[in-house]
């Protein structure tokens, strides 16, 4: 985890310098978690990405003009069109040592504040008013998730509960310094840093155990309490300063990490123009459908690849089945050899002959310095261990044909990725197969990807997955047998489950459920894709087969038009 507080405060400071006092002109929906509003201040049009993506939430400028990037905008991002466009930046601020960034501004709708709030698992944006009222949030949090701080429409907002137990960096003595590494000898001094002082992110503590000792992972026991607290003090006196270093991590052509100072615990520190700049490099332009073309192709050249070498395998296994010929002419040469072994001259090195009367002529090869017994035993030697070898070739097609479908399955998850993690994910199932040649890829670290989750007014949930894995956790972990499932059929896609409870699913429900699964599948393009369902409880994971590969039973299909939640 990199987007600190430390990151948030050095992106306030440039924020602040660059546009407040600016305008918005125009804000674009990027993704379904994503919004980006252009500005234009001090005669310069900036481009402003916020994601609350659960896993990469972040807040910067971008350096590339900001597109849409969904078909359809979502009830915030028609909110934020009426709310933000027109609207003067009037300060951007954050909370002491808090991981939020808050836009004030004044719009056509009068004053309200623009909450972004980056933090991994609990991300969200919200539109408030200026009496505290939530309008709309990116992440609706009810009761049920949260019953301390909910976050839904037209309640009022709640931030984030205090960090109690953590003191303020700037409060901090030699004897409080030396207590708390004192209390935990057997601990790395990081992570005393991390539990007992504000600020501290693990990179921050790593970086500052780092620079007083040589070493990133020093024992609490191993460090002086005067050399972290000079090194503490430099640091954060910088930081209140405003002086930012900014910069990444560069290896192997690979961005690691990034900071708004210099990390020298880590090789490969490259400057950044600004705090922005080393965010930019680090996850990449956040451009709509295509911003993460360059990172998919590497891992579908692979799928393409690792399909061809199976596909090739399988058709090497399938034409092996059909050659009964030359096992049939094994035996029948054995047998032969039998027939005609007292006919048979010494030297002899061929024998023809007819196996059935109206039968083609064999031709036969003998071992001159074998016995006629011999050969015919060394045919059906032969023979035997053909037969046994062929009879394994029908489990190796279906193994094949298994590998096949799980590669298709991922072609598709890697087709539906729309962020870091999922295509992670499909380069992580390919390397764990095997099938990744040459050197693994970095992809930004930092969590999983989750299925959807899909809530209606009727009560009941569904649960979409858009990958194998999942698949296999929406099936065996969010379903149980009484609930239904569902899946676009004969294409990879989407394993669907409407939490039913052994309750009757309205047709309204299924429709928008096979309508789902279909959207997220590789049929997703179609006017009208059949959909299968069935419950639960006929689900089964294929023996030995990859995540998300089920057979299944007592199917119904459902026809319906692809569409997204």
């Amino acid at each position: 985890m990199y987007f600190d507080a430390v990151t948030i405060m050095a992106l306030v400071d440039e924020l602040n310098d660059r546009i407040v006092g600016g305008r918005v002109q125009d804000s674009v929906e990027i993704d379904d978690e994503s919004f980006g509003l252009e500005v234009y201040a001090h005669h310069v049009r900036h481009y402003l990405v916020i994601s609350a993506n659960q896993q990469f939430a972040r807040v910067h400028l971008s350096s590339e003009k900001l597109r849409r990037g969904v078909q359809k905008p979502s009830p915030l991002g028609l909110l934020l069109r009426r709310y933000v466009e027109g609207a003067r930046v009037e300060a951007v601020r954050q909370p002491a040592w808090e991981r939020m960034v808050i836009f004030e501004m004044d719009g056509p709708e009068g004053m309200f504040e623009l909450v972004a709030e980056p933090m991994e698992r609990r991300a969200n944006l919200l539109l408030v008013r200026d009496d505290g009222i939530v309008v709309d949030c990116a992440r609706r949090v009810g009761p049920q998730e949260n019953r301390v701080r909910i976050s839904l429409p037209n309640h009022p907002y709640e931030p984030p509960p205090p960090q109690k137990m953590k003191r303020d960096p700037d409060s901090l003595t030699l004897t409080l310094l030396g207590d708390m590494l004192d209390g935990a000898p057997g601990d790395q001094a990081r992570q005393v840093l991390t539990r007992h002082l504000l600020g501290f992110s693990p990179i921050v503590a790593r970086e500052a155990v780092f620079r007083a000792t040589g070493s990133a992972t020093a024992r609490a026991a191993d460090t002086s309490a005067r050399a972290l607290l000079n090194v503490i003090e430099d640091l954060f006196g910088a930081f209140g300063a405003g002086q930012w270093d900014p910069g990444s991590v560069i290896s192997d052509e690979q961005v690691e990490a990034y900071a708004a100072y210099p990390l020298t615990h880590l090789d490969g520190w490259t400057p950044a123009a600004s705090i922005s700049a080393a965010l930019e490099r680090f996850y990449g332009p956040l451009v709509g459908e295509g911003a993460y073309a360059a990172a998919k192709q590497p891992v579908q050249d692979a799928i393409t690849e690792a399909k061809g070498r199976v596909a090739k395998k399988l058709e090497s296994l399938r034409r092996g089945l059909q050659d009964d010929a030359a096992l049939e002419h094994l035996r029948q040469s054995g047998e032969l050899l039998l027939a005609y072994q007292y006919t048979l001259k010494r030297g002899q090195t061929e024998l023809r002959a007819q196996y059935e009367v109206d039968g083609p002529e064999l031709v036969i090869e003998i071992d001159p310095s074998l016995s006629p017994l011999e050969n015919a035993q060394r045919y059906f030697e032969k023979y035997d261990k053909a037969k046994r070898a062929r009879e394994g070739v029908p489990q190796l097609v279906d193994a094949a044909e298994q590998e096949l479908g799980y590669l298709s399955q991922l072609e598709s998850d890697l087709a539906l990725a729309s962020n870091w993690p999922e295509i992670g994910e499909v380069q992580e199932a390919l390397q764990a197969g095997g099938y990744w040649r040459g050197k693994r890829i970095a992809q930004p670290g930092g969590g999983k990807s989750g299925p959807l989750k899909v809530a209606g007014d009727d009560g009941f949930v569904i649960w979409v997955g858009r990958n194998s894995r999942q698949n296999d956790a929406v099936t065996f972990d969010k379903g149980t047998s009484e609930d239904v499932w569902l899946h676009a059929r004969g294409v990879p896609g989407a394993h669907v489950i409407i939490k039913s409870a052994g309750r009757d699913v309205p047709d309204a429900v299924l429709r928008r459920a096979a309508a789902l699964a279909a959207y997220y599948s590789q049929a997703r393009t179609e006017a009208r894709v059949l959909v299968d369902v069935t419950q639960r409880r006929y689900v089964r994971k294929i023996k030995g087969g990859k995540p998300g590969m089920v057979t299944y039973r007592n199917e119904s299909p459902i026809e319906v038009v692809p569409s997204a939640e």
